[in-house]
């Protein structure tokens, strides 16, 4: 029978990580993360990381692994995730991919083009010159080695920018090139079945925010003048993690700290909503859930398990 690998997406404040703790629970699962964010050490309330009672409820992997100077690359996680996923297998454990980066999803799902490594001074060359230039600007110098990514990447995007640049740069040849000899096949051969937390706007809206008000009561500034006081480079991910900037302006006086965490809930709902796009465009789903996340919700969850576990191309 071909092996299976259960993923649960869904965007922040959706209710994967109780649903997953569920699932593992009741199918022996192993719980692997694919939040792009929680594989950082010391974010554990920023990143809304399922908090040690609940990682105690089942097997979890590749949280709080990094430390916030080490950047994920999707590349990185993919390899972490692969092995963390064959160890379930030989264990007779369900691997669960839990995460709403929707980046390492598609690569767990579809692979990788082969780039090859980038030197790390030719990173550094990038991330200054974006430093310098700031986005846009950065956009038009990435068009003359890169135009067909130049077009499709926003000026926000850091990250997927200086990523381009730097590929092109390092190896005379554009990223959208390389992507364009991908080779279309997953890392791993398996079964995959997607089950896919799409609540209404409105109360994933009021979920986000709940959720941040709770964050703010358990620690979220603490950890954040932790990041503040390691003086990192605002470039790394972490530091771009939502909610970051915003606190750190109140450190900095420059935001009061309503202000600041209105913004921060602005933000994080803004992040909610291009999550909830591309999950709908870009995930093929075979169990989509309208609604957050309740126990109500597992009669409907555990028979398409059941299913898939069982039945599902064996």
């Amino acid at each position: 029978m071909v092996q299976r690998v259960l993923i649960i997406a869904g965007p922040t404040a959706s209710g994967k990580s109780a649903l997953a703790i569920a699932v593992a629970k009741e199918f022996s699962g192993i719980i692997i993360n694919a939040d792009s964010m929680q594989v950082y050490k010391q974010m554990n309330v920023l990143t809304a990381r399922p908090p040690a009672k609940d990682l105690a409820k089942a097997v979890h992997r590749l949280y709080g692994i990094l430390n916030v100077d080490d950047p994920c690359s999707v590349g990185r996680w993919l390899d972490l995730a692969v092995v963390e996923i064959q160890t379930a297998w030989l264990d007779g454990k369900l691997p669960i991919i839990v995460g709403g980066t929707g980046m390492y999803l598609k690569a767990l799902l579809e692979g990788l083009a082969p780039i090859p490594k980038v030197p790390l001074k030719t990173r550094t060359k990038a991330t200054s010159l974006h430093k310098k230039l700031g986005g846009e600007v950065f956009r038009q110098e990435l068009a003359v080695i890169d135009p067909e990514s130049a077009v499709r990447i926003p000026a926000g995007d850091t990250q997927r920018l200086i990523r381009a640049y730097e590929v092109a740069d390092a190896t005379g040849r554009p990223l959208s090139d390389w992507q364009k000899d991908h080779p279309n096949k997953p890392p791993l051969d398996a079964l995959y079945g997607v089950i896919t937390l799409l609540p209404e706007r409105g109360i994933l809206y009021d979920g986000v925010n709940k959720r941040f008000d709770w964050m703010m009561e358990n620690g979220a500034m603490t950890e954040v003048r932790t990041l503040d006081s390691l003086c990192l480079d605002p470039a790394l991910p972490a530091m771009k993690a939502v909610g970051v900037p915003e606190l750190r302006a109140t450190i900095r006086g420059e935001k009061d700290l309503k202000t600041a965490k209105d913004d921060a809930k602005r933000a994080t709902r803004q992040f909610a909503k291009r999550q909830m796009t591309w999950l709908r465009n870009q995930l093929e789903t075979d169990l989509p859930l309208f609604a957050q996340y309740s126990e109500r919700l597992d009669v409907d969850i555990f028979s398409f398990i059941d299913q898939f576990v069982l039945t599902k191309g064996s």
